[in-house]
């Protein structure tokens, strides 16, 4: 009972559900008050932008990783957090295009037309409904025969290189952070995709089967190092679909944080309905679930990556100077 005159203390969300399942023995109380303080947490994060630019491409040759989803999330939580992001969807199936709102029919102005210099970035892109600072270059179905198209053309793994080049040399906006989202191949659209970046993100699924396809894409890439784009760094990866009560998960993290202790995330992703959800409503996880544990960990590994960029950038130079 409080006395006369004095207002009782407001507690916060976090405290209500901590004083509610404090005695709770199943485990899922503290999950969720976890939860709730991971959410205000991250939610008075400060994110500072990267000194320059960050061209990333989000690749994985194995469909079904959580590629697609940690394109469009990490880039969602980055725009949310105030930073100006562009995503170019190269995927011909077009799931970024879908999740973040954008138009992609067949016939639709896309990627498709600025890979075959039709139409400039900046004729195509849309700007994401969620956020204002997120765009998107789209990508439908159309790009699907592009790999056989380019195969004869000039210069043809550095098109979008030069497409994006251009505009961000032309455009009157500076954006902190591009994301390229690969489809799941090693064809010529990824190729083109990490030509025109100098940063890698390995989203990794924590099953084993993952880690066989891991070395072929460390293989991809090293070729691309040595014979396009010497700059090119892996500079992420991140554990999804991640389930901490299974020791599977657990040990494929350790095995590639062991592997890779400087570039793996200590963000891992976890396997939840609301990530797989959220696209077919045309959003990412951010806005269709923003408290729930898939949004929060995404912006939790996007503070990760944006806490790096001094560290990535500088080594980027060091590589600039070292070729």
């Amino acid at each position: 009972m409080t006395q006369q005159g004095n207002t009782p203390g407001m507690e916060s969300a976090t405290e209500t559900i901590a004083r509610i399942f404090s005695d709770d023995p199943s485990g899922v109380g503290s999950e969720i008050a976890g939860l709730s303080a991971r959410y205000e947490r991250i939610n008075e994060a400060v994110f500072d932008p990267p000194a320059q630019t960050r061209r990333i491409a989000v690749a994985n040759q194995k469909g079904g990783v959580g590629k697609t989803s940690t394109a469009v999330n990490v880039a969602a939580a980055l725009a949310l957090a105030g930073m100006r992001v562009l995503v170019v969807d190269m995927d011909p199936q077009g799931n970024a295009s879908t999740a973040l709102g954008a138009k992609h029919n067949s016939g639709d102005p896309s990627v498709y037309d600025v890979i075959e210099g039709r139409a400039t970035i900046a004729d195509v892109m849309q700007t994401c409904p969620e956020f204002e600072t997120l765009q998107v270059v789209p990508a439908s179905i159309d790009l699907s025969g592009a790999d056989l198209e380019l195969a004869d053309m000039p210069d043809r793994n550095n098109l979008m290189r030069n497409a994006l080049d251009a505009f961000l040399e032309q455009t009157s906006v500076h954006y902190d952070y591009v994301f390229v989202d690969c489809p799941p191949s090693l064809g010529l659209l990824v190729i083109n995709a990490m030509c025109a970046v100098n940063e890698m993100l390995i989203p990794i699924q924590a099953e084993y089967y993952a880690l066989e396809g891991l070395g072929q894409l460390i293989n991809t890439i090293g070729l691309v190092q040595s014979n396009f784009n010497p700059e090119l760094l892996v500079s992420t990866m991140l554990v999804t679909m991640f389930d901490r009560r299974t020791l599977l998960s657990r040990e494929v993290y350790e095995e590639v944080k062991t592997h890779y202790p400087s570039i793996v995330l200590d963000t891992t992703i976890p396997r939840t309905v609301k990530i797989s959800e959220a696209p077919s409503f045309g959003q990412s996880v951010i806005s269709y679930d923003p408290r729930g544990k898939g949004a929060v960990s995404y912006r939790e590994a996007a503070y990760e990556l944006n806490s790096r960029s001094t560290v990535v950038l500088e080594t980027l130079a060091s590589r600039r100077n070292e070729n």
